[in-house]
């Protein structure tokens, strides 16, 4: 039997590729809810001179997602919406009923929150500014997460402008990692947090500032974790650390963040688990008077949202086909950056403007690619189309999170894309995504479609 030939090398980013399994083949328009492709096309058909590309949130979704999870976790556990996910104002509405507060990151982010009765607010990130702080500490925050000594002064100094004291606790970049994901945060020299060994200068400054409380400690060492047991470890491990630290350190603990990370399958991947998740948690409380807080984001609102974009052209260049869209990573940079491989869906479109006849690839491979002057701006590659013609539009779903908040927006300086809002109400869902009945036992749901086609 002849060698195995080792997989071609892909170009970067290669996130979409994987060695030995082929093409992956373009998801039909039925696979999406039928409001989402039936306000897509008449987006397409409205759009006038200007290729449609478009953000279709359904913040019902994001809704049913924070019932979910608030069902599932402990009355001890609470649960703190990553803003930086999707700020978008039907989003927040929807889901600030449904968890305990808002996680923010800057002073636009706990407005938006505001805005949308958010019940509480915490505050977490690196680089905060004083303004943020100062706005923090004169309208309330639950706790501020201090990635530095300066910033505990910085702190400090917020509270003492607003006659306040604010609650804070310290950001531990461990030396160990127990997690993997999209994003290692932890375990290694990063920007984040205060390594193991500063932190009792670090508590001792905390403890030595009038305006400041020291309630606790605060972990987020990983993005897009799948393994459920692994992170109700993780939750429990840093619990166990925290309570002997704060002994150490010289104060009570009352709080522990735990972050985020909750990880989103790709298709064909084993959902992360919650209901075991949520069950390992229930199993080891905290001691009496302690909050255990996590922070999801992309879990919560990654189901929630559809990118589309048009295809402008159609090509072949030295044996590969691509197709150009109009909207690219200055849009929806989360498959390429964090290396997440979605699928893509076709939604024919009839409007055809020009007098040439209309270019289409049918039955073959496609890459995805941008408009951006750069060979990096590729969504997709290895996608297996039926039929794509220039005019039609590529949707991909699982959008909701990372998406127009994490683009390179003024790459170009094209339009942004439009935002609509959608309503899918049915609680049938794709078989594509091996969920269904399994969403009860807290498996991750799939995008719901809609029955009434």
């Amino acid at each position: 039997m002849a060698a195995t030939q080792p997989a071609a090398a892909v170009p970067w980013p290669a996130q979409q590729w994987s060695p030995g399994t082929g093409a992956r083949p373009a998801l039909p328009s039925s696979a999406l809810p039928g409001p989402v492709v039936e306000r897509l096309r008449r987006l397409a058909e409205e759009a006038g001179p200007e290729p449609l590309c478009a953000y279709v949130h359904d913040p019902a979704a994001a809704g049913r997602r924070a019932a979910l999870l608030r069902a599932g976790l402990p009355d001890w556990a609470e649960a703190f919406y990553a803003v930086k996910a999707n700020s978008f104002p039907a989003v927040l509405e929807a889901l600030a009923p449904g968890v305990d507060g808002f996680d923010v990151s800057s002073e636009g982010e706990a407005g938006a929150a505001r805005a949308a009765s958010a019940r509480a607010l915490i505050a977490t990130g690196p680089g905060k500014t004083d303004a943020m702080l100062t706005a923090l500490a004169r309208t309330g925050v639950d706790f501020v997460s201090a990635e530095s000594t300066l910033e505990l002064h910085r702190i400090a100094a917020a509270a003492d402008r607003a006659g306040r004291r604010i609650p804070v606790v310290l950001r531990v970049n461990a030396a160990t990692a127990p997690l993997q994901g999209a994003l290692c945060m932890d375990g290694h020299a990063t920007q984040f947090g205060i390594g193991e060994d500063a932190l009792p200068e670090a508590a001792a400054v905390a403890r030595a500032l009038p305006g400041l409380d020291l309630v606790g400690y605060h972990f987020h060492v990983v993005s897009n974790n799948l393994d459920a047991d692994a992170h109700a470890a993780h939750v429990q491990a840093r619990l166990h650390w925290a309570v002997r630290a704060a002994r150490e350190h010289g104060f009570v603990l009352r709080v522990l963040d735990a972050g985020g990370g909750l990880g989103v399958a790709p298709r064909g991947g084993a959902p992360f688990d919650l209901g075991r998740f949520t069950a390992r948690l229930r199993a080891a409380p905290p001691p009496p008077g302690v909050r255990v807080v996590l922070e999801p984001g992309r879990w919560l609102v990654a189901d929630s949202g559809y990118y589309a974009a048009q295809v402008t052209d159609v090509k072949e260049v030295a044996g590969c086909r691509f197709a150009v869209l109009a909207g690219g990573i200055n849009h929806f940079m989360l498959p390429a950056l964090l290396e997440v491989a979605l699928d893509a869906a076709v939604v024919d479109v009839g409007r055809w403007p020009y007098a040439c006849p209309r270019p289409a690839l049918t039955d073959t491979t496609v890459s995805l690619a941008g408009p951006l002057c750069t060979p990096e701006d590729i969504l997709a590659r290895g996608i297996r189309v039926r039929r794509l013609r220039a005019g039609d539009l590529v949707v991909f779903p699982l959008a909701g999170a990372y998406g127009w908040e994490f683009a390179l927006r003024g790459f170009l300086g094209r339009r942004p894309p439009v935002h609509t809002v959608v309503r899918t109400t049915s609680q049938r869902v794709s078989a594509r995504s091996g969920t269904g009945p399994a969403a009860a036992a807290g498996a991750e749901p799939s995008p719901v479609e809609d029955t009434s086609r």
